[in-house]
């Protein structure tokens, strides 16, 4: 068994938060465990709380276009979301919820080793550019231990606000030459457990 199928039935056996009482299926994360590119987004919604897969509701459909645009397919690249089961009523997640399962997201950056994470809406982001404002900083990548780091706007952001539309495509847009930049250097050792506490 993988290290990532192994974390997968810790992860289905977490009962930390109040939310996994409710939850149809745990979402933990999909795809290859040596892929270059991870993207993190927020919180299962009910499309993923129903099939235990991330991003497979309409902002997942978007993501798809977002990554065709640069010639990758969803099958390449790791996608998870900073909790692992579905908020009540699609609320945002709680504090409580993003620190219980932060575990969970520090082991799987562990495993995957990517050379790039594309944190995806403020959330993720807050993991790790605290006290940024994602309205100022999304499309600005930031290298860290030999990682590229870069915030963009939730796809869904795009289908609630169409004016977010044209500087999500276009943030999307710059990843090839960032993945590039980042693979010309030795193997990335991120170090997540260094990474500064979520804070409201």
């Amino acid at each position: 068994m993988s290290a990532l199928s192994e974390l997968y039935q810790e992860i289905a056996r977490c009962q930390l938060c109040e939310i996994a009482k409710y939850r149809t299926k745990v979402v933990p994360g999909e795809g290859p465990e040596d892929a270059e590119i991870m993207f993190i987004g927020e919180a299962p919604g009910w499309h993923e709380d129903q099939q235990g897969r991330p991003f497979v509701g309409p902002a997942g459909q978007y993501l798809g276009q977002l990554l065709a645009s640069i010639g990758l397919r969803r099958e390449q690249v790791y996608i998870a979301n900073v909790i692992k089961c579905r908020p009540t009523a699609n609320r945002d997640p709680l504090p409580m919820e993003i620190q219980n399962c932060r575990r969970w997201l520090e082991r799987q950056i562990e495993i995957i080793r990517p050379r790039m994470i594309v944190t995806l809406g403020r959330y993720s982001m807050a993991m790790f550019f605290p006290g940024k404002s994602i309205s100022k900083i999304h499309g600005m990548a930031q290298k860290r231990d030999n990682v590229i780091y870069y915030p963009m706007y939730h796809p869904a952001a795009a289908l609630h606000q169409q004016s977010l539309r044209q500087a999500i495509e276009a943030d999307m847009l710059k990843i090839p030459a960032l993945l590039a930049e980042a693979k010309s250097v030795p193997e990335a050792k991120p170090q997540p457990r260094q990474l500064s506490m979520f804070e409201e």
